[in-house]
């Protein structure tokens, strides 16, 4: 296997992720309520994950700002033009996989 230093780990990380967002945005016609329902994660968790590590390297970014990132767009923007309001099976599949506290 090979070694990848901490630099060249980092690198491709930021670059998976840049593919990943990018994937996203290509693909507005998938639904948040789907990818939760697959992947348990979406547009939003990858905004929240993104300003929290803003947050702990002392980045100011609110949360809007990171949806913009995420989406390409502002987010209201981006529901107006992509989201549709989930089906009766999406709210019931959501409700079945989402995590009880």
């Amino acid at each position: 296997m090979t070694r990848l230093n901490e630099e060249q780990q980092r690198d491709l990380e930021a670059a998976t992720f840049r593919r990943l967002v990018s994937h996203l945005k290509e693909r507005s016609d998938v639904q948040n309520i789907d990818l939760m329902n697959l992947a348990g994660f979406c547009r939003n968790c990858l905004s929240n994950w993104y300003q929290e590590a803003a947050e702990n390297k002392d980045i100011a970014l609110s949360k809007e700002e990171a949806r913009e990132i995420i989406y390409g767009m502002p987010y209201e923007e981006w529901k107006a033009l992509h989201q549709r309001e989930a089906s009766a099976e999406q709210k019931a599949a959501f409700e079945n996989n989402r995590p009880r506290e």
